[in-house]
């Protein structure tokens, strides 16, 4: 028997890679004679870096970098991927013409929300400078391409402290310069340079959200809540933002219609900003991955699939990983096992994705605070009861 064994992380208590390996000492345990492939998964979030460097042998540098709120001195990871590393289908899609140095890093651990405590999260107040300096150091390393992932932003700055890491200036009507421009210091911003700013290599954004950057399905009203952002205060940001848009398409001579694109709005307008700035492109962030793990290779060599992820709801067979990945297994006639903190799907979809089983691993009535320190425990203890 072969497993292919695909796990996203478990919030706040598992990474992607973390969960595999406590899936695959349960299963070496219970059946000792199968032949076990471990990939982990990432959405572009937290472990982005980690999980496409890590896949290809390739190097891995901690940069110190300011934190979402510019607390300094916060490590953050940059991985360097050759071209010829990747299968045809990623290079195809990023680094046609190798061989290329690809840099891969992703926001979230440089200005993630996982990064601050709930009573810091507040997208006020907020930036994405860490991320620059992150780019900026790309640039320095001399990378012929950059993969930034955005998922799980703490931020809903357009990017802007990005940029003015990279060297653009926010300037109030004095004539002053605003180092680290959230959006708590927008009102005062009269016109924004870029014409020193760093120029990046190509730039490629792994992208599975499809929200405008303005309007009710925006960055600001789809997510500001989750940041922290107060219900009243969402009108406010909202007319902030559209006004930082405008600013920013006019320093950089490019169309503020780019703010319609689908993932226009993705980590707080960042895509936005980065690609009337910076000329960056979105690509399908789970396609890219995978694509970059050659999944599809491995899904029809297994005989049976196992993965999961903190909560498996309907969002998740909306283009994230583990939902993928069982359509896929679906498709092909593969066994699948979902294993998850809480299974939230109606019945029907349940029924609909045959050959699928679904489990649970928090105990009926077991409050988050009590389950999240024992999630390996009881993902092990699913395992051994469900395959």
């Amino acid at each position: 028997m072969r497993a292919l064994i695909a796990f996203d992380k478990f919030k706040d208590a598992l990474t992607a890679r973390a969960a595999c390996e406590t899936a695959a000492i349960a299963l070496r345990a219970r059946h000792p004679d199968w032949s076990l492939d471990l990939c982990p998964l990432t959405d572009g979030g937290d472990g982005f870096c980690e999980t496409l460097a890590h896949s290809h042998g390739e190097r891995i540098e901690q940069i110190k970098v300011h934190g979402p709120r510019h607390e300094p001195q916060i490590d953050a990871p940059v991985g360097f991927v050759s071209s010829w590393a990747l299968t045809p289908a990623a290079r195809q899609q990023i680094a046609p013409h190798s061989p290329a140095e690809i840099a891969v890093l992703g926001l979230a651990s440089a200005s993630g929300l996982a990064l601050l405590p709930q009573d810091q999260r507040d997208p006020w107040h907020t930036s994405t400078f860490g991320t620059g300096e992150l780019l900026e150091y790309c640039v320095h390393e001399k990378a012929d391409v950059i993969l930034l992932g955005i998922g799980g932003s703490a931020t809903n700055d357009l990017g802007c402290g990005a940029l003015a890491a990279l060297g653009c200036k926010f300037i109030d009507a004095a004539g002053a310069i605003i180092s680290v421009p959230t959006p708590s210091t927008w009102a005062r911003i009269q016109r924004v340079d870029a014409t020193r700013a760093i120029k990046l290599p190509p730039i490629f954004i792994a992208c599975d959200v499809s929200n405008p950057l303005l309007g009710p399905t925006g960055a600001t009203a789809s997510f500001g809540p989750q940041k922290g952002l107060k219900p009243g205060d969402l009108p406010q940001l909202e007319a902030q933002v559209a006004r930082m848009a405008a600013l920013l398409g006019e320093a950089c001579g490019r169309s503020f219609s780019r703010a319609d694109l689908p993932g226009a709005g993705a980590a707080g307008g960042i895509a936005f900003g980065l690609m009337v700035a910076m000329g960056a492109k979105l690509v399908p962030g789970f396609d890219l991955v995978s694509d970059w793990l050659d999944l599809p290779a491995r899904i029809a060599a297994a005989d049976l699939i196992i993965t999961g992820e903190g909560r498996f709801d309907a969002t998740s067979l909306g283009g994230k990983g583990p939902g993928s990945l069982v359509r896929a297994a679906q498709r092909l006639g593969k066994p699948a096992h979902v294993f998850a903190g809480t299974v939230d799907l109606p019945e029907q979809e349940k029924l609909a994705l045959a050959g699928v089983k679904f489990q649970a691993i928090t105990p009926t009535g077991m409050p988050l605070t009590a389950a999240l320190p024992r999630t390996a425990e009881l993902l092990a203890k699913a395992i051994n009861h469900a395959v």
